[in-house]
């Protein structure tokens, strides 16, 4: 996990909306975002998906109506959430959860931008097609 240092703003406290299926994170800075669970899923920082390299990435598809059933802490440095899909490998640092809600625009952009690329669908699909490569979501 890069990024974390003295300076990397903390939360103060982290809610789950269930109905709307938001991560609502406030930090010590005074910033507070609300994360779609689909995001977070989509660009867990788990090798599963972002894998070892960049190429070895996995797009994720169908994760609109992902949920997050439980958030353990992890240390005092991150959170596991522990998705409906069964997903629970992500261990997203406090440096991570802040810059998806900093940059939650881009991460939404370029994720849709890699579907339409790989003509994926944030639906679940029914077919035996495997899932397309190009995934995880990068830090640019």
């Amino acid at each position: 996990m890069a990024g974390i240092d003295k300076n990397t703003p903390i939360p103060t406290e982290i809610k789950l909306h269930q109905k709307s299926r938001l991560l609502e994170v406030s930090f010590s800075d005074g910033a507070s975002f609300r994360i779609p669970y689909e995001l977070l899923r989509v660009c867990s920082p788990s090798a599963a998906v972002r894998g070892h390299s960049p190429d070895q990435a996995v797009l994720q598809t169908g994760k609109r109506n992902v949920d997050i059933q439980s958030v353990e802490p992890v240390g005092n440095y991150a959170i596991k959430p522990v998705f409906s899909d069964g997903h629970d490998t992500g261990l997203y640092s406090w440096d991570i959860l802040y810059d998806l809600g900093a940059r939650q625009e881009w991460h939404w952009q370029d994720y849709l931008a890699r579907l339409e690329a790989a003509g994926a669908s944030r639906d679940i699909d029914t077919t035996t097609q495997a899932a397309p490569k190009s995934g995880g979501c990068g830090k640019h």
